[in-house]
């Protein structure tokens, strides 16, 4: 076999096929996690969804809804045919709302740390322009928006693009120039969001589509913007989000599942068993009130998280022969890399225990989002 070395493109083969150049060492290419939908550590649907900024359940795509109906948001298996997806985001209008209000809006978006994009070389005369490519699918025909916003400098540039065909999964290029004003900090908190539109009230869509980076202005936002909430049988489904530096978009990098998740469980981690009588921890009762445990995530996280779980009774504290639930269960000393758990339960000092689960629905849930 021949091949031919290309600095631009790559390596082109003799039988015509091609291995893109990455622009990025392997896996880092694609600023996007979770591009292709595969990691759901919340859940694989959540309904009834009407208002709030949060996260539902996709990982790393957070929801974004004011005044714009109510929505189911799922991970469906709708996938462009021969792409390599298997899961794609889905949202599903099931309250409309034909009439928006000025300040109704909505949209998914993914933060991005600042310290992660510093390559984009953004305030500077280098600046770096980027692509987003993605499929799309919906009932829906007309113009959508896609925009960046500058979080640090409270900068933003907006694209359109359009759904041709009803029912139908298109692949999308969009191109946005680099941003010569505006440094980016050089940390773990939010400086930088893409914003995929589905909503928008005039509020968000008066003035005139911001195509140039500029200080923001809300009214530029989504002009143009169709009304994905004006009947409950419209839909969207959204695979294959990639962003890249440079002004080409090349295919998708499919990631292995377990680099995906390492990244998503940086921001949040689901500690799920599903398995009864699972161990989850193992300590000593520092007093008779109850043992204390040391607990480490799989992976360090961005910051110091929260923490949640499901019920005490999900928990079995087992000692001596005896097991029992818990009456209280707090987490402290929340770092980066663990936590200790404080557990309220008689026992003896000295004595050892082990925390287990009782039952599938067992979790505990650290999250440092953005």
């Amino acid at each position: 076999m021949s091949l031919q070395l290309n600095g631009t493109d790559g390596v082109t083969f003799n039988d015509g096929s091609e291995q893109w150049a990455a622009a990025s060492p392997i896996g880092t290419k694609n600023l996007i996690i979770n591009g292709n939908m595969q990691i759901a550590q919340r859940g694989t649907s959540s309904s009834s969804y009407s208002s709030g900024d949060t996260y539902l359940t996709l990982d790393r795509w957070r929801s974004n809804l004011s005044s714009a109906g109510t929505w189911t948001m799922s991970q469906d298996t709708d996938v462009p045919s021969g792409q390599g997806f298997a899961t794609s985001m889905k949202w599903d209008c099931t309250t409309a709302n034909g009439s928006l209000s000025a300040g109704s809006y909505m949209y998914f978006t993914q933060y991005f740390e600042g310290q992660n994009l510093q390559h984009l070389k953004k305030g500077t005369s280098s600046a770096e322009s980027l692509t987003v490519s993605f499929w799309v699918k919906s009932n829906k025909t007309g113009t959508y928006t896609v925009f960046l916003y500058d979080v640090d400098n409270t900068r933003l540039i907006s694209k359109s693009y359009t759904i041709d065909t009803a029912d139908t999964w298109e692949k999308k290029t969009i191109t946005f120039a680099g941003d010569t004003s505006g440094v980016l900090d050089n940390d773990n908190a939010r400086s930088f969001d893409i914003r995929f539109m589905l909503v928008a009230g005039t509020d968000w869509s008066s003035g005139t589509l911001q195509t140039s980076w500029a200080a923001n202005v809300t009214a530029n936002r989504a002009v143009g913007q169709v009304n994905l909430a004006d009947n409950t049988s419209n839909y969207i489904n959204i695979t294959g989000v990639q962003l890249e530096v440079g002004d080409t978009a090349t295919p998708f990098e499919h990631r292995p599942y377990d680099m995906e998740l390492a990244r998503c469980q940086r921001y949040y981690y689901k500690y799920k068993p599903n398995v009864n009588s699972s161990g989850v921890c193992a300590g000593l009762f520092f007093t008779s009130g109850g043992p204390l445990y040391s607990f480490h995530y799989k992976f360090p996280m961005r910051a110091n998280p929260t923490f949640s779980y499901s019920a005490l009774s999900d928990f079995n504290i087992v000692k001596n022969g005896a097991a029992g639930n818990p009456t209280n269960l707090v987490a402290t000393g929340l770092s980066t890399e663990g936590c200790r758990l404080d557990i309220t339960f008689s026992g003896t000092a000295g004595d050892g225990s082990i925390m287990q689960t009782s039952g599938t629905s067992s979790y505990l849930d650290f999250s440092a989002e953005l």
